[in-house]
């Protein structure tokens, strides 16, 4: 029988639990904030791109070779320190994968709001003569395959596409599942867990902090800004937090950056689901868990995100060892009263 928190039966085999203890960072689902930058690991958050980190926002009916070219481009960013500007630029070429190799140095300027010398800079500073070597050098990696037809998709349909891509890419960045077993930990551990959300986001915080709060015996939902923000950081910390959860989505709220900072500056650990590893709240996050948002539409589509959001919950609940008596009791409680109807 299905149940309000989603749990039918037993349930399953706990999520990386094999891979408990192991390594965070490797080329995969997180960035953690780290020293130093061998190839393959996590590195300091905000300072330089890891491989894999980032995941492209689809633009249309994006293709899987375009998540192949987000994966190189993730590789050839890595280990590289790159400033705000060039940073901006990487960033629009992750979320522009499939047309990068193509682009005139003008026209990457302006998709990304800079001036064409910075992008020139920019190939330099990845150890290219010019950015005419950096594009040949993304035309010769980049995979020879066929352009899927999009003639035959309508806008709606591009947009469900660009999200269907971006939960391919997913995927493939939980293949290394060891972020977010550690993710998980961190959050079953800290009594209270604060949850942090602000407008576009908030939906994301709410939905987390609802099923999280059945099987967590102290979950605190942060939806206010400014000053109040701060407050309800240090009551949680007093109240013994450790860590706090935060989804962040575009645009990406002044009040969300100052809050990270300062729950950081409290000592509070924090984990981050963002649209990108190049979202203006990593440099203020321990361990920043990316998942694309779709911007084919009006407004951004969240399917991502939330769903990582979901992982999050089965990450934490494997390291809660009561998480399923709790939900026994609940499905009970809920029996009892009559809650649900078949």
């Amino acid at each position: 029988m299905s149940t309000d928190h989603g749990v039918s039966g037993a349930r399953t085999t706990p999520v990386g639990e094999e891979a408990a203890g192991a390594a965070v960072g490797t080329g995969g689902a997180g960035v953690p904030a780290g020293a130093g930058v061998p190839a393959g690991s996590g590195v300091p958050a905000g300072s330089g791109v890891p491989a894999g980190a980032g995941v492209p926002v689809g633009a249309g009916a994006a293709t899987a070779s375009g998540a192949s070219t987000a994966a190189r481009l993730q590789a050839l960013f890595e280990g590289h320190r790159l400033t705000p500007t060039q940073r901006r630029i990487a960033h629009c070429m992750v979320r522009r994968a499939a047309d990068a190799p193509f682009l005139s140095s003008v026209e990457l300027a302006e998709l990304a709001g800079v001036s064409q010398p910075s992008v020139t800079r920019f190939a330099v500073a990845l150890g290219f003569d010019g950015y005419p070597a950096l594009r040949k050098h993304l035309r010769d990696v980049a995979p020879a395959e066929p352009a899927a037809d999009e003639g035959s998709y309508n806008e709606y349909q591009q947009a469900v596409q660009s999200e269907i891509d971006n939960l391919r890419h997913l995927a493939a960045l939980l293949a290394d599942p060891a972020p977010v077993v550690r993710a998980g930990r961190l959050l079953a551990e800290s009594r209270p867990l604060p949850v942090l959300g602000l407008r576009a986001a908030s939906a994301q915080a709410r939905g987390f902090t609802y099923f999280a709060r059945k099987v967590h015996p102290d979950v605190r939902l942060l939806d206010e800004g400014g000053t109040m923000l701060d407050d309800r950081v240090d009551a949680a910390k007093r109240a013994g937090a450790t860590a706090l959860l935060c989804f962040a989505l575009p645009r990406h709220p002044r009040e969300v950056v100052e809050g990270l900072e300062y729950a950081r500056e409290a000592g509070l650990a924090v984990v981050t689901v963002a649209d990108s590893a190049f979202a203006p709240v990593a440099r203020h996050s321990d361990l920043l868990l990316p998942a694309a948002v779709g911007t084919g539409l009006a407004f951004d589509t969240a399917c991502a995100p939330m769903l990582l959001g979901r992982v999050l919950l089965e990450a934490m609940c494997d390291a809660l060892p009561d998480a399923q008596a709790r939900l026994e009791e609940f499905d009970a409680k809920a029996a009892e009263r009559g809650l649900f109807v078949e």
